[in-house]
């Protein structure tokens, strides 16, 4: 149980209004986005009319501000704008939805020149303005906005669309447009300059359910393209035109099979499976995986299968992966199975295949990429050879930067250890010790 000290709303209560009053102008002091949100919810105490005032002033400075927002400032940016959107979504949308909707246009508005002016690296900035145009549609719907005033608003947002803020706008209006909106949408924007083709078109289309209205923005020479039928076949196969989603994807010109060609693929495995057609899926499934090697896709093959052939099937996709004819693909796929045995046991002089495996591996697989790059630094000191030590010194550094991230080696000696076995075997390879600790 939590002790009186403890920090949490029920002991602070207990200190009454007044006390913490007090602390709050206190810690206040000097504080700008302490001394808004105060503000703010003083004028949220007096009713909706105050709350928005006060969220309009905010939004009317923060558009027009200049400064650069760099990391160090950037969580001062976001703790401002979360509390204007929390306003205008919870305290202003309760008693004045029409007016809570005409301020999360308003900061929906302000949203290009913000991102344009700030550093936003994690992204944190854009998910804000991501959120507010997903609550957008059933705010809409609570103030009873006309769909045609929606789409007007919508579409002079979706044509300011320069950082992806708004990627997921028109879905999220689905139901607050309709399909008359839409329309009305579709209309706004191809007044405005929108193509046939464009994103922003043919995501109307998807919304709308119009299979047709999607595949007439492309030509027949558009629809030989095999990412563009992939498109085309997607929407068709959500409207429940799986024979027309199979003769769209089979027009389209045979390429070479690859990672690019991926979104064909998967949408003629998903049509077969509409069309009750599932051996030819998975014949497709597992031909798809043994050119390219994508992980999801035999654990898709693998659990069609009966409990008693899903071995043997594994099996056989190891062998296929060790025999790959682009050694790094198959090596990745070893790796991100879990197969570590068959990876670290490939040829020990095969560095830089190892040194790129590992390095696309660290960034998730910390503990795989310490066991790609173990083997090249044993290798190295077990044939002696001094042209390779700074090398194996290089790995073995990156080795212990890793450990950092490891909590869990799954039955393999830590860092400390495997470095305290390297000493036992190889001690006497000075020049690769110098190099470890110059």
């Amino acid at each position: 149980m939590a002790g009186k000290r403890t920090l949490n709303a029920r002991n602070l209560e207990a200190l009454g209004a007044a006390a913490l009053a007090e602390l709050l102008m206190e810690v206040s002091s000097g504080q700008a986005v302490i001394q808004r949100r105060l503000r703010l919810a003083l004028a949220a105490a007096e009713g909706a009319t105050g709350a928005a005032q006060e969220v309009r002033k905010r939004l009317a400075a923060i558009d027009r501000a200049r400064t650069f927002v760099g990391s160090a400032r950037r969580p001062a940016l976001l703790s401002d704008l979360e509390a204007q959107l929390r306003a205008i979504t919870g305290p202003i949308a309760a008693d004045d939805p029409r007016g809570a909707c005409e301020l999360l246009l308003r900061f929906l508005e302000i949203s290009g020149g913000v991102l344009a002016r700030c550093s936003d690296g994690t992204g944190a900035v854009l998910g804000v303005f991501e959120r507010a145009a997903g609550q957008l549609g059933p705010l809409a719907l609570a103030a009873r906005l006309a769909p045609e005033a929606l789409a007007e608003h919508t579409a002079e947002l979706l044509l300011e669309n320069d950082h992806g803020q708004f990627d997921g706008l028109v879905p999220a209006l689905k139901e607050a447009l309709g399909d008359a909106g839409l329309q009305q949408l579709e209309r706004c924007c191809r007044e405005q300059g929108a193509r046939d083709g464009s994103r922003l078109l043919l995501q109307i289309a998807e919304t709308r359910g119009d299979g047709e209205g999607y595949r007439g923005q492309f030509s027949a020479a558009d629809l030989r393209r095999r990412p563009i039928a992939a498109g085309v076949a997607h929407v068709l196969l959500a409207n429940g035109r799986a024979e027309q989603a199979l003769e769209i994807l089979d027009g389209a010109t045979a390429e070479t099979a690859g990672p690019l060609d991926g979104a064909w693929q998967d949408g003629r495995m998903a049509v077969l499976e509409a069309l009750d057609r599932p051996a030819e899926a998975q014949e497709m499934r597992w031909q798809w995986f043994c050119s390219t090697l994508p992980v999801p896709h035999l654990r898709e093959v693998l659990r069609r299968l009966d409990a008693f052939e899903d071995g043997e099937a594994e099996e056989r996709a190891l062998r296929v992966a060790e025999q790959h004819p682009n050694r790094q693909r198959g090596l990745e796929f070893l790796v991100a199975w879990g197969a570590l045995a068959q990876a670290t046991a490939w040829d020990g002089e095969a560095v830089a295949l190892h040194s790129a495996a590992a390095e696309r591996l660290s960034a998730d697989y910390p503990l795989a990429a310490t066991l790609l790059l173990r083997p090249m630094v044993c290798g190295a000191l077990e044939m002696g050879r001094t042209s390779r030590y700074r090398q194996a010194a290089e790995h073995l550094g990156s080795c212990d930067l890793l450990a950092d991230r490891l909590d869990d080696w799954q039955g393999h000696p830590d860092h400390a250890a495997f470095v305290t076995r390297l000493h036992g075997r190889f001690g006497g390879r000075w020049g690769f010790w110098r190099l470890v600790d110059p």
